[in-house]
């Protein structure tokens, strides 16, 4: 096991989750908790592929946007990138903008290629929102994140920060406004279409080069979230409540990250990740899942599918911060976590996006 391996294979175990707010430990405010977590979570940069595969895969889970917006950016490759393929049928945010962010497996905005590089796309149903993570040239990763509610971005939120240091407020002005904390950057805020709500942000950049890369979205098409991983059945009374991608270090490396939810919270997430680095497995297996060796993690909260080459495929579920949950109230067990792996499909070349369908 090389030095790597075992760094994936720690944070795995231990799963950290950096600076978590109090109201994620308690079952009543989960709901909230995952709404902003979800917000925290989309400003984080490409390299959160990057932090994953260095064997963060628990930190950047919750609130790494200050620290991944520090990593150097030149080292996601020039490779050509994977892009979300075409959602036939599925009309574009500007002509149906209430149906933003309400089917995990449809981005209802895209991005001119010709100009633009995908880095990064999510549907997060709990907090509506869609994003796209994208760079045009060899300019400063863009953010965009698009809502049918104006408060699910009307916060720039930057972690890594001390309390309102890290909050940009915004107004739905179309301004470009330029910041300076967290290395500075820029953010602009505007109606793209009636009853839509879009926040462009840069770190890094100026509001020239916001403007720019503005002019690369898309709002009259849609895109599917796609990913090399597959979830086949979902346990009874649950549904997919969100859809990360990450593909800014392709081919070396890309996470894709899928939450499930039931009420009132049960949350459970299935996680790949990618690294060209990953030798092989990270222990021996503990459990069998579908008739494949898998290892249940001495917290019992963390289930491996052992065996993908250059790849970790977990699943995250349970009271994993309290041993005491509020009596009546049931969260996915490791037998729910076993059928949803045993399910899941992974594309056989992880570095060819020919081989995800």
């Amino acid at each position: 096991m090389t030095d790597l391996d075992q760094r994936i294979a720690s944070a795995l175990r231990e799963r950290a989750d950096g600076d978590v707010d109090t109201d994620r430990l308690l079952r009543g405010s989960r709901t909230l908790g995952r709404r902003r977590q979800a917000r925290r979570r989309l400003t984080a940069g490409t390299a959160l592929t990057l932090v994953g595969v260095l064997g963060l895969v628990g930190g950047v889970r919750a609130d790494v946007g200050g620290l991944a917006e520090r990593l150097p950016w030149a080292t996601a490759p020039a490779t050509a990138t994977p892009l979300p393929p075409s959602a036939d049928g599925a009309p574009g945010a500007a002509r149906r903008p209430e149906l933003v962010g309400t089917d995990p497996r449809v981005l209802h905005l895209g991005l001119d290629t010709g100009r633009a590089r995908y880095l990064a796309w999510a549907v997060l149903t709990t907090a509506r929102t869609e994003s796209i993570r994208f760079r045009v040239g060899d300019g400063h990763p863009v953010l965009v994140e698009v809502s049918p509610d104006a408060r699910a971005v009307d916060e720039l939120l930057l972690d890594g920060l001390p309390g309102a240091e890290g909050v940009i407020p915004v107004t739905f002005d179309g301004r470009v406004r330029e910041f300076e904390v967290g290395g500075g950057g820029a953010v602009r805020a505007w109606q793209p279409a009636p009853g839509l709500y879009a926040r462009a942000s840069m770190l890094g950049g100026d509001r020239n080069a916001l403007a720019e890369a503005v002019g690369a979205i898309r709002w009259n098409e849609a895109r599917r979230c796609d990913s090399p991983l597959r979830l086949g059945a979902v346990p009874q009374g649950a549904r997919v409540d969100s859809c990360e991608v990450d593909v800014g270090a392709f081919p070396s490396g890309l996470t894709a990250d899928f939450t499930l939810v039931r009420a009132p919270a049960a949350t459970m997430e299935v996680r790949l990740v990618h690294g060209a680095q990953i030798a092989g497995q990270v222990a021996q297996g503990n459990r069998t899942v579908g008739g494949r060796p898998a290892y249940l993690y001495p917290d019992g909260h963390q289930l491996e599918l052992l065996g993908i080459p250059k790849a970790h495929l977990a699943a995250t579920f349970g009271w994993r911060w309290s041993n005491d949950p509020p009596k009546g109230q049931r969260d996915f067990t490791e037998t729910e976590a076993a059928s949803v792996l045993a399910g899941t499909q992974v594309a056989r070349d992880l570095t060819d996006s020919r081989t995800w369908d």
